[in-house]
């Protein structure tokens, strides 16, 4: 029989759930998935959307949420939870933070094999690599990918303005309209601050954000990666040199040289901060593959990590790059331009302030120039703050 206790706790926090604002990815997932996966880096509201779900479906069969470092699994495995649970006609498991239970590949395959009409949907650390470990689970899993608020849910979710989602070719054909709110700019200031993680409202947002960032790179890296606590602060080293650079071109001679590593060693450490949220690398188009193309600039991820890492005062410059490199990514193939900052699809795209001219891009075809500080676009010109509408 199921120990109460985690009944208890389950309904505690359902109790303690907003439900009045959800995040993009709450449609796109596949909650009766036989194995779900939604992975991203902390502080984004995955837990918060696992428990929102189980509030609005809880009528639908028979709910369990745990967390996979509760006390109870000091004692009890994760398949004998699933055990118990599906005897006493258990429909829908919920396990949240996986990365935190050793051996959790093996156990979800286990559950998966062995209880086809149960519905197991989990979060983890984006670092997590699920064709690692003990088992594959890559034919198993659907595995979804959250990053952290666009201006849009900002918007939704600090100041209580609905806008709807625009395409990219809605943007570029100037449909975005916003009468609800006429002056956006003084909003969009405050969002490149700290408005892309949902626990800014909570208050103390620099000191919450370096709590992430240390926990990050000092027990998530690690835990996956087996590494070694001097290690770890070699990562946080190499976090410090890249920010103050970024976005830079990696040299990993003399990265490795700055932090005192071999260099074969900086492609898997850019690698690790990039899965965790901490940098973002933009590649070329060369293998026709995104993912696998040449790095040409590394990112810090967002923003708000951007402003926190820079004492409050980043660069604008960079600012803007790296707000629009992160807000499109989540729905477009964005690579590096030969010409210009950024391209996707056949469009290419000059990142500036509102003094920022065509000239750069005059000869190039389907050029876009973006433009911070201005409210309305015309032509080929787009409001910078257009671009985080797009999830």
């Amino acid at each position: 029989m199921i120990d109460n206790s985690l009944y208890e706790y389950m309904e505690e926090q359902l109790r303690l759930t907003p439900t009045s604002f959800k995040r993009y990815k709450y449609t796109e997932v596949d909650w009766q998935g036989r194995l779900t996966g939604i992975v991203g880096p902390r502080g984004v509201g995955k837990s918060t959307m696992l428990l929102q779900y189980i509030i609005e479906n809880r009528n639908d069969g028979i709910h369990l949420y745990v967390t996979a470092d509760d006390s109870y699994f000091s004692t009890h495995s994760l398949s004998a939870l699933a055990d118990e649970f599906v005897k006493e006609g258990g429909t829908h498991l919920y396990i949240d933070e996986v990365h935190k239970y050793s051996g959790w590949s093996s156990e979800l395959k286990q559950i998966y094999d062995k209880h086809h009409e149960l519905k197991v949907t989990f979060t983890g650390s984006s670092v997590l690599d699920i064709t690692k470990g003990e088992a594959d689970l890559s034919r198993r899993v659907v595995l979804e990918y959250m990053q952290g608020l666009s201006f849009r849910e900002y918007l939704e979710l600090y100041h209580e303005i609905k806008v709807p989602v625009y395409t990219l070719e809605d943007i570029l054909a100037h449909k975005v309209s916003m009468p609800a709110l006429p002056h956006p700019l003084p909003y969009f200031r405050q969002y490149l601050c700290d408005g892309y993680y949902p626990f800014a409202k909570e208050g103390r947002f620099a000191t919450r954000m370096l709590q992430v960032v240390n926990q990050t790179i000092e027990v998530d890296i690690p835990q996956y990666a087996d590494m070694k606590a001097s290690t770890a602060r070699k990562l946080k080293q190499m976090l410090v040199i890249v920010s103050g650079l970024a976005p830079v071109k990696p040299n990993a001679e003399s990265l490795a040289r700055e932090i005192g590593v071999s260099k074969n060693n900086i492609p898997d450490y850019l690698l690790y901060l990039e899965k965790t949220g901490m940098i973002g690398q933009l590649r070329d188009d060369t293998s026709g593959l995104m993912a696998l193309g040449k790095v040409e600039k590394v990112y810090v991820d967002n923003p708000s990590l951007m402003t926190t890492l820079a004492g409050g005062n980043p660069n604008i410059g960079n600012l803007r790059e790296t707000f629009f490199y992160n807000q499109l990514r989540e729905k477009y193939a964005i690579t590096s331009s030969r010409e210009s900052d950024f391209k996707i699809n056949q469009y290419t795209f000059e990142i500036g302030g509102k003094k920022k001219g065509k000239k750069q891009i005059e000869d190039v075809p389907n050029g876009i120039v973006v433009r911070d500080d201005i409210e309305y676009g015309h032509d080929i010109i787009i409001p910078l703050w257009h671009f985080g509408l797009t999830y």
